[in-house]
C-alpha cells in the first residue's frame, strides 16, 4: 500500500449513489490519490474542466448526463481529450460496451468494483497519460522554441501562426486525412526551428546574403530535422522541415529533390510561406497585396518551382476571401 501523503493524481468519481462515491474515494485515497467526488454528469464535465483532473471514473447511469454524455463530450474537446476515462456499470453486454468505445472510453469496470482490478487500471492508465503529458510539454518546448526564433526578426511576427492556419486550411481543402493536417499545423510553427543554428546577423540582415552566408543559411532544414527527430509524433513533420526549401526543378534545397520526391505536405508549406513572406513588409521592399503576391507566385510556378494543382486551391481559398484591390505593375 502506498503511503497515505504520497499524491499520485487527482481521480474523478463520478456517481449518483452516494455510497458507490464513498466506497471509491475510500479504495483511492488509501493509495495516495487525490479524489474529487461529483453526483452528477453536469458537475463532472465542469471538474475535467478546470484542469485538475488527471483521470475521470464514470458511472454509466446517472440522472440528467449519463456517463456516455459525460465521456464523448471529454473526448470531443481538445483540452480534455487526453484525460483516461474509465466507465463503471452494471451492464455486461456487448453492445454497451460496444456504445462506451464510440464515446471514447479507455476502459470499463463492472460493478460490484473489484479492488485489484480497480486500482490496477488506474495505475495504467495514470502512466499513460504521465507519458502523453510529458509528449505535450515537448512539444510545447519546440513550439515556444521556434517561436523565439520568430521573435528576432521584427518583419517575421505572427509568420508561424499564419503558416500554420494556412496549411491547415489549404489540407482541407484538398481533403487530405486528418493526420496530415495535424502534421502541417505543427510545421506550420516548427519549419524554420532549424535556424537557431544560424547566426543572428545573418537571419536579419537587410541585403543580399554572400554565397558564404548562403551555404550557412541552407544547413536549416537539416539542423531543423534533427532537432525534431527525438519525438515519434513528428514523423510526418520531420520531411517537411527538411523539404520546404525544395523546388518541383530540382533548383531548391538541401537536397536539390524534385517533382513527386517532394512530399505533398512540403509543396502545401512551401506555397504558404512564399504568400505570407511576400505579403508582409520586408527591409527592402513593402508588403504586396494578395493579387500582386499570387501573380509572382503564378510566374514561379510556370518556371517549375511550385506544384501549380495546389496553387490552384491556394489561390482560389485566399481570393474567396480577399477583397480585389488594385493592382501595382510587378513586371
Amino acid at each position: 500500500m502506498s503511503h497515505p501523503d504520497t499524491h499520485k493524481g487527482t481521480v474523478l468519481v463520478a456517481d449518483d449513489e452516494e455510497a458507490n462515491r464513498e466506497l471509491l474515494a475510500t479504495l483511492l485515497s488509501e493509495e495516495g490519490y487525490s479524489v474529487v467526488c461529483v453526483e452528477d454528469g453536469e458537475h463532472a464535465l465542469h471538474a475535467v474542466g478546470d484542469g485538475s483532473v488527471d483521470l475521470a471514473l464514470l458511472d454509466v447511469v446517472m440522472p440528467g448526463k449519463t456517463g456516455l454524455a459525460v465521456c464523448l463530450a471529454i473526448k470531443s474537446r481538445a483540452e480534455t481529450r487526453f484525460v483516461p476515462v474509465v466507465l463503471v456499470t452494471g451492464l455486461t453486454s456487448t453492445d454497451d460496451r460496444i456504445q462506451g468505445i464510440m464515446c471514447g472510453a479507455d476502459d470499463f469496470l463492472t460493478k460490484p468494483i473489484n479492488k485489484h482490478e480497480l486500482l490496477a487500471r488506474v495505475h495504467s492508465l495514470l502512466r499513460l497519460k504521465q507519458f502523453t503529458d510529458e509528449l505535450e510539454n515537448a512539444e510545447t518546448v519546440l513550439f515556444s522554441l521556434a517561436l523565439s526564433i520568430e521573435a528576432k526578426d521584427p518583419y517575421t511576427e505572427g509568420h508561424c501562426d499564419r503558416l500554420s492556419k494556412y496549411c491547415v486550411a489549404l489540407a482541407e481543402r484538398l481533403g487530405l486525412p486528418q493526420e496530415l493536417k495535424v502534421a502541417l499545423r505543427r510545421s506550420g510553427i516548427v519549419h524554420d526551428i532549424g535556424k537557431i543554428g544560424v547566426p543572428e546577423h545573418i537571419l536579419i540582415k537587410p541585403g543580399p546574403l554572400t554565397p558564404q552566408e548562403w551555404l550557412i543559411m541552407k544547413q536549416h532544414p537539416l539542423i531543423g530535422e534533427r532537432i525534431c527527430s527525438p519525438l515519434k509524433s513528428f514523423r510526418l513533420v520531420l520531411p517537411v522541415i527538411r523539404h520546404h526549401h525544395e523546388r518541383l526543378d530540382g533548383s531548391g534545397y538541401p537536397d536539390g529533390i524534385k517533382g513527386e520526391q517532394i512530399p505533398t505536405a512540403a509543396r502545401i508549406l512551401q506555397i504558404t510561406d512564399v504568400y505570407d513572406a511576400l505579403t508582409t513588409d520586408r527591409p527592402y521592399r513593402k508588403a504586396l497585396s494578395p493579387q500582386e503576391a499570387l501573380a509572382v507566385m503564378r510566374a514561379e510556378a510556370a518556371r517549375g518551382w511550385w506544384d501549380a494543382s495546389i496553387l490552384d486551391e491556394f489561390e482560389s481559398m485566399i481570393l474567396a476571401c480577399t477583397p480585389l484591390q488594385p493592382a501595382r505593375s510587378i513586371r
